[in-house]
């Protein structure tokens, strides 16, 4: 263990990693430009505390700025450290954690240090879908540096003390900070740059917390603890949940844990981690109303599917494939979202959405809770893009639309008694689950209760999934 000053770059680091488990690396590294009176600065380990550790027995890798020096502003040699730090977890296979502290672009070196700032882009970039990459936001990040997170697998934000801006509040035109802080962790956390928002204490015990549910590297099969007990157990008030999927996941999970992601943005699309039967799995939920404990409706969303819901939950599966990691869809939705807002953002986003679930090749289960309608039904893992098994609760509508809906279309005479008669007709035919199991849409009609238990028995079969695609370089939506 360093005994260098416990700065709070240090502290971080020390809260964050298994006691006694930091070695740290370059800790004589200085800045060497001695242009506009540097070489009279002292620049101990040049603002930034690098090195590896343990979380919970798992090797990680780890960089902490240290706003004690010069701002914690990155220069060449800081880059030069995190760079270092990349390198080694690429050759190892481990994940890459930043603390950030950083009042931006050292000045005083110029162009070394712009360029500086490209060549960790690029790392970032190599190492996404590679290794799980972690940055938490503690005080400044500004400028170049706010790119950083947008790199970054998971982004964490203290609530009081963190700040990420392209351009500070004050420097936008027509704004204040009074009147909008749009460096404040509660701004980035609902425009879903900052998945988590918390006090410093908080953060680092979320982010120990994040690392039971990734693995270490693409390559990693060994994402799993060990089996719960009661893998069978039936769960019997699910039914009443399902407007809000994060109630049901609570009841169906490992020890009634949720992890989940992005809470702030986007509320009417759940995106989670949980664990089942030991498995670590990612979950991308449609959510209608946000319920409490009690029962009480807290929000209501209805069931459609928005634009940002639809990104929101494309950046998660694109992430939970990159490293395999599971996913299970709890569907109820009926059509798309219809404010100007998703129209004129919605079919680029949906259509995005459409294409991460196709292209994923990890295990994809589906479970058909409530409404699964139209085109967002399609959208959401469903069978004609590949979902490996979908189930259905035995009271899911399921179909092209609503049978009072289809029987306007398909009905010439506007008599209700006609249009009823004419609905009945298509809700026995073609709108229902038992009808889309009949023709092989559905795998299993299921009990909601029995939810867990087909899901943790899908997880056993899939998790020796292999799956070849059309050899290319990559998709280009």
């Amino acid at each position: 263990m360093n005994e260098a000053v416990q700065t709070p770059a240090r502290a971080r680091i020390a809260a964050l990693l298994d006691a006694n488990s930091f070695v740290e690396i370059g800790a004589t590294v200085t800045s060497r430009t001695t242009d506009f009176n540097m070489d009279a600065k002292k620049v101990p380990s040049d603002g930034v505390i690098t090195g590896y550790g343990l979380i919970h027995s798992r090797p990680v890798y780890v960089y902490s700025q240290d706003s004690t020096v010069l701002g914690g502003s990155l220069g060449e040699m800081h880059a030069k450290k995190i760079l270092k730090m990349y390198a080694l977890a690429l050759k190892t296979g481990d994940p890459v954690i930043g603390l950030l502290d950083c009042s931006g672009l050292r000045i005083e070196e110029g162009l070394d240090s712009l360029h500086a700032f490209g060549k960790i882009f690029k790392i970032m970039s190599d190492a996404s879908g590679v290794i799980p990459q972690i940055t938490a936001v503690f005080g400044m990040c500004g400028g170049g540096m706010s790119l950083l997170p947008a790199f970054a697998d998971f982004t964490f934000m203290d609530g009081e003390k963190g700040q990420l801006f392209v351009s500070s509040p004050n420097a936008i035109l027509g704004n204040t900070i009074e009147k909008c802080d749009t460096s404040s962790a509660d701004f980035r956390s609902q425009t879903g740059l900052a998945d988590f928002v918390g006090t410093e204490e908080e953060i680092l015990a979320n982010m120990r917390e994040l690392m039971d549910f990734l693995p270490s590297n693409n390559e990693d099969a060994t994402g799993m603890l060990e089996p719960a007990e009661e893998l069978n157990s039936i769960q019997g008030d699910l039914q009443q949940w399902v407007s809000d999927p994060y109630q049901i996941l609570l009841r169906i999970s490992d020890k009634g844990e949720v992890f989940e992601v992005r809470s702030a943005y986007a509320p009417d699309m759940v995106t989670a981690f949980i664990h089942l039967g030991g498995h670590a799995v990612g979950v991308v939920a449609n959510r209608a109303a946000i319920y409490g404990d009690e029962g009480e409706v807290k929000e209501e969303f209805g069931t459609v599917l928005t634009e940002a819901g639809a990104l929101k939950a494309t950046r998660f599966v694109n992430m939970c494939d990159a490293f395999s990691i599971p996913i299970i869809t709890l569907v109820n939705v009926e059509s798309m979202a219809s404010s100007m807002n998703d129209e004129q953002r919605l079919p680029e986003r949906a259509g995005r959405l459409a294409f991460a679930f196709a292209n994923a090749t990890t295990a994809k289960i589906s479970v058909l809770t409530g409404y699964a309608y139209g085109t967002p039904y399609i959208i959401m893992n469903s069978r004609a893009l590949g979902a490996d098994f979908i189930y259905s609760w035995k009271d899911a509508g399921v179909g092209a639309m609503k049978a009072d809906m289809a029987a306007k279309v398909l009905s010439p005479s506007q008599d209700p008694a006609v249009l009823h008669q004419t609905a009945m007709l298509y809700r026995e035919l073609r709108d229902g689950a038992e009808s889309a199991a009949a023709r092989g849409y559905v795998d299993t009609l299921i009990d909601p209760s029995e939810t867990r238990k087909y899901l943790i028995g899908s997880l056993e079969m899939l998790y020796t999934k292999r799956e070849n695609r059309p050899s290319k370089k990559h998709g280009s939506f």
